[in-house]
């Protein structure tokens, strides 16, 4: 019977003490919910318009052949005559990165033994280069697809800023005013006067890369590279006076 009664009282205690922590708990979260809804949240959004002048090709090599020596060897030859394009077209070498490179066997189903059988090896050695001549982008584009001949690939080209953080002062300016010019509507309409700001966060938004193909280049290959938006938004939160 003792140990009845000290069992029922335990599991007492342990009930008591769930239900202070549960309460706290909720007390905790009813105050950040709270405090999160107090005043006048605003997302105000700022986007400049520039024209890019760094353009990125991811580029390189893909060779095949029985063997992985054979395939090594042709990969080589081929990568040194585009490296020296590339060097020799002005792009430096601190702006020429490896990004992929790989030896891979290549197979194909045998309908006759009913298996995969090795029929080569390919080498692939991709590279980024940074062209800070926008204007030479076309002409080392043909120089490439010429020096790496059948093996050469160029994955994809990208546009972006050297240095855009005079474009992001720009769209932090524009984002604020675009932000407070919605927290006086709504005051207005609210007929609430409106405070300062008790909470500002910012997010940027990356333009993304431009992807193409090039199979083939022609005899001069055309790049343009338009226009990008750089854009940024502030999520800011304004006290209410009144």
């Amino acid at each position: 019977m003792k140990r009845n009664w000290l069992l029922a009282i335990s599991l007492a205690l342990v009930v008591t003490m769930v239900g202070l922590c549960g309460c706290t708990q909720s007390t905790n979260l009813g105050g950040i919910i709270s405090s999160q809804q107090q005043g006048i949240w605003v997302t105000g959004t700022g986007e400049v318009t520039v024209v890019p002048d760094i353009v990125t090709l991811r580029l390189g090599i893909e060779a095949q052949e029985a063997t992985v020596a054979e395939a090594q060897t042709q990969a080589v030859e081929a990568m040194n005559k585009v490296m020296a394009a590339l060097t020799d077209n002005g792009v430096a070498e601190k702006d020429i990165q490896t990004q992929y490179f790989s030896i891979r066997q290549v197979t194909k189903w045998d309908r006759v033994e009913e298996e995969e059988v090795v029929i080569g090896y390919r080498v692939t050695n991709m590279v980024t280069a940074k062209i800070r001549d926008i204007d030479k982008a076309g002409a080392i584009i043909d120089a490439v697809a010429e020096a790496g001949g059948d093996l050469a690939r160029i994955d994809s080209i990208g546009f972006s800023i050297d240095d855009p953080s005079a474009y992001y002062e720009e769209a932090r300016q524009k984002a604020i005013a675009d932000a407070k010019a919605k927290a006086e509507q709504l005051a207005r309409l609210a007929d609430v006067t409106l405070g300062k700001p008790t909470y500002i966060s910012e997010g940027i938004q990356i333009p993304p890369s431009i992807r193409v193909g090039v199979a083939e280049a022609p005899a001069v290959t055309p790049i343009s590279p338009g226009e990008m938006e750089i854009s940024l938004t502030v999520q800011v939160a304004y006290a209410i006076l009144d």
